[in-house]
Order: C-alpha cells, then sequence, then structure tokens
C-alpha cells in the first residue's frame, strides 16, 4: 500500500469522526436548550418541605387548554375542597373533565390543617410563551419568500410588447443586476438594436430600468429587444443572436425563460409602416437680410429663451420633465460649441421640432415660431422655408395642422401618443 493510500484513508477516517463529534456537539447544544427551555420556575408541592401558602394566580381572558399535554402531579394534587376532607382512595385517578374544569374555572382549596381555603395557583403552560414568540416573529425565511406574490405588470413606458421582443424571467435565488447586465454583454454587443433591462424591486414592489450602477438584487427580471427604431427594423440575424443569448443567460442564473411564441418579424415590419407615416422633422429657417448672424448674439437670445447648449452642437429647449421641445442648429455646417460660439458668424440659423417625439406639438412649435420671429426681429433676418420662400402666418398656420397634428392624432390612435416613452424609444 503506497503513502497516498494511506493518507487518503487517513484522511477519510478523520473526516468520518469530525461528523460524529459535530453530531455529538449539536445533540448535546440541542439538549441543553431544551431543558433551558422547558425547566420549571416553581417548586415541586409533592416533594418540598411542606404545605406553603401561594398567592393568588391572575385571572385569565382566555385560557388555552392543551388536551394533549400530559397530566402532571401538579395538576393532578388533591386541592378539592371539603368541610370534613377525607383521604382519596389509592385506585382514585381524576377524569379528563374534572382536570380541564379545574383548569378553566380557578376556586379556592381548604388543606385539612386550615380553617379558611387558600387559592390554587393557575398551573403554568410554557409552551404558551414559545408560540407566541413564533407568531409574533415570524421566519426569515418568510420574509425572503415574498417574491411569490404576483408581480404587477410592467408599465409600458419601460416596456410595450407591441414595439419590443420581451423575454420574462424568474430566477431561483436573488442576483445583482450588475451580474445581469455583464452576462452575455461582449455577446449582446453585437445587436444592431436597443436592449432593454428591467427588473422587479421587492421593497418598493415596483419594476425598474436596470444600469450598471443599480446595488439591485433581482427574482424577477424582463429583457426586451427593440424592434425598430429609425435604422429600420430588427433583422433575423439579430433576433438570432439575441435568442441564443437569452437562452445562455437563464442557464448562467438558472432562470426560467419564457419567450414569446409570435412572428416577430412580422410585427416588426408592421411598427416600421407605421413609423415611416409619422417619422416628421419640421424646421423653420432664418436667413440673414444682409450682415451676417454674430455668435455672441445668437447666444445670448437662445439663453434668454432658456435653451440650452449641448454637446451635440444644438441650443435645445426642455420641458420641466427633462424632455427636449425643439433646438436650434446652424444654418451651416460649423456647429455650435462653448468655444467657438463667441467668435463664429453665421448667415443662417434652423429652428427644428421632432414631431412624435414632442408631446402637445402644436402648442410647441407655436411657441417655437414666436421664438424665431424674435430672433428675425433682432438679428435682422427672415423667416423662409427649405425653398428659401419667405413664410408666413397662414403657412406657419396651415403647417402646424397638417403636418403636426394629424401625423400626432394618428400617433395617439394607434396607441403610441407623440411623446410618449415609447414613442421617444422608437424615433431614436
Amino acid at each position: 500500500m503506497t503513502e497516498l493510500q494511506m493518507g487518503l484513508i487517513g484522511l477519510g477516517a478523520a473526516a468520518v469522526v469530525g461528523v460524529f463529534a459535530y453530531n455529538k456537539w449539536q445533540e448535546y447544544r440541542h439538549r441543553k436548550l431544551a431543558e433551558a427551555v422547558l425547566k420549571p420556575h416553581h417548586d415541586d408541592v409533592l416533594l418540598g418541605d411542606g404545605p406553603k401558602a401561594v398567592p393568588v394566580a391572575p385571572e385569565r381572558s382566555e385560557p388555552e387548554i392543551r388536551l394533549d399535554e400530559p397530566v402532571t402531579a401538579e395538576r393532578v394534587e388533591p386541592v378539592f375542597t371539603d368541610p370534613n376532607p377525607t383521604l382519596p382512595s389509592d385506585d382514585f385517578v381524576p377524569a379528563v373533565e374534572e382536570v380541564e374544569a379545574e383548569l378553566e374555572t380557578p376556586h379556592e382549596a381548604e388543606p385539612a390543617w386550615a380553617p379558611e381555603p387558600e387559592p390554587l395557583p393557575e398551573p403554568e403552560a410554557p409552551a404558551m410563551p414559545l408560540r407566541k414568540a413564533v407568531r409574533s416573529t415570524p421566519p426569515a425565511e418568510a420574509v425572503e419568500e415574498q417574491h411569490d406574490v404576483p408581480a404587477p405588470p410592467v408599465p409600458l413606458e419601460l416596456l410595450d410588447p407591441r414595439t419590443e421582443f420581451i423575454v420574462a424571467m424568474e430566477l431561483v435565488e436573488p442576483v445583482s443586476a450588475l451580474q445581469i447586465l455583464h452576462s452575455q454583454r461582449d455577446v449582446l454587443h453585437r445587436l444592431n438594436k436597443p436592449l432593454h433591462w428591467v427588473g422587479f424591486n421587492e421593497r418598493t414592489r415596483e419594476w425598474e430600468r436596470l444600469s450598471s450602477d443599480h446595488d439591485l438584487h433581482l427574482r424577477r427580471l424582463r429583457v426586451g429587444l427593440q424592434l425598430v427604431n429609425r435604422m429600420g427594423p430588427v433583422s433575423e440575424g439579430d433576433l438570432t443572436i439575441f435568442t441564443n443569448a437569452i437562452r445562455a443567460l437563464s442557464d448562467e442564473l438558472m432562470a426560467v425563460a419564457d419567450m414569446p411564441s409570435s412572428r416577430v418579424l412580422d410585427q416588426a415590419a408592421e411598427i416600421d409602416r407605421f413609423c415611416a407615416a409619422v417619422d416628421l422633422e419640421i424646421g423653420i429657417n432664418l436667413v440673414s437680410r444682409g450682415s451676417a448672424f454674430s455668435g455672441t448674439k445668437i447666444r445670448a437670445l437662445a439663453e434668454a429663451a432658456g435653451m440650452v447648449l449641448g454637446i451635440d452642437g444644438l441650443f435645445t429647449r426642455y420641458d420641466d420633465e427633462g424632455r427636449a421641445q425643439f433646438s436650434l442648429q446652424n444654418y451651416e455646417s460649423t456647429q455650435f460649441t462653448a468655444d467657438t460660439v463667441r467668435t463664429l458668424t453665421t448667415h443662417g440659423l434652423t429652428f427644428l421640432l421632432d414631431v412624435p417625439r414632442v408631446d402637445h406639438g402644436e402648442r410647441v412649435f407655436q411657441q417655437m415660431a414666436e421664438l424665431a420671429k424674435r430672433f428675425a426681429d433682432t438679428l435682422n433676418g427672415a423667416l423662409v422655408d427649405d425653398n428659401r420662400q419667405p413664410l408666413s402666418d397662414a403657412q406657419l398656420d396651415h403647417i402646424r395642422r397638417e403636418f403636426i397634428g394629424k401625423p400626432q392624432a394618428t400617433m395617439l390612435s394607434f396607441g403610441l401618443p407623440a411623446g410618449s416613452a415609447q414613442a421617444r424609444r422608437l424615433f431614436s
């Protein structure tokens, strides 16, 4: 027999001895705990030195009788009152009904040696505090199993089954959002369509869009592949990459994935046709009548109107919820930047409104047109269309009704209101 075999035999024997010792220690610990819980907190009357005066036990509003408990000596000691007490015979055994009546109705017992009866203490029931403790403090497992309660449906502003291919995932154990987002990341980055991750927050009982800085641990997850954006509908290749990655993700997370079996490509083509019919961007051009516009004046007028210069080279006006309403860009090729706007000059500006991404488009267009007129008065310019033809108030009103009001009404009838979260995802 080699030294390796001898060593393995020794390790096996040590493991067996260790397990046996651990079991003995656990048995000893639980036995001590049981003795401490069940240890009586009163003297045994039958084994004591003699009769003692006992205090009157406080009445209990709802005594609890447990017929399955053994009848102990303390419960059946001879305490029945009698003016002329006599000793019971050896074969006397109190009936269960008498014991129950004794526990339910406290009464006074008159010992043979005392002229006045003394009250009998009510029997203690050590199991009652234990039962109350269990009811008042639910086990931790019951708290952790709150995820079994049905979750509310995912709000449409987070995921819409008409515009996203949604996979529902139920995890056996909670997993951090960071781990979920990093799993299969290299494969999912090959997709040409946006991917949306939504998880259920067990604490707030709400669905939340996941990001890399989330510290949530999730058991419920929804992953949505966007079917359409301004680059067109999803391709069959993207759909294959997505489904394979989600299957691998569910195996990695030990999750059950529920994939819809609808005709995804046909659904994407239908949504794309709808988007093409209402995808409009309305522009109002402002051109100089003589000298070029100064960049410093443009910036001053834009900031006075509440517009902010962004890294995209546009001055943009936002609503109270931070959604873009309309923007201002250079009519020429040079973009506005914080560094160049001080020295820049241009012969034209363009105000832009993205029709499907703006809520209450007609009202916003009216505000944009009024601002363009103020710019024209201050900079000595004229409002023209893309063909550099002058724009009158009647023409502006026609644009507002025909190219903003009607497309947005079509979107509303389709169930995708302009400016909604779903519309901003589609037209991105």
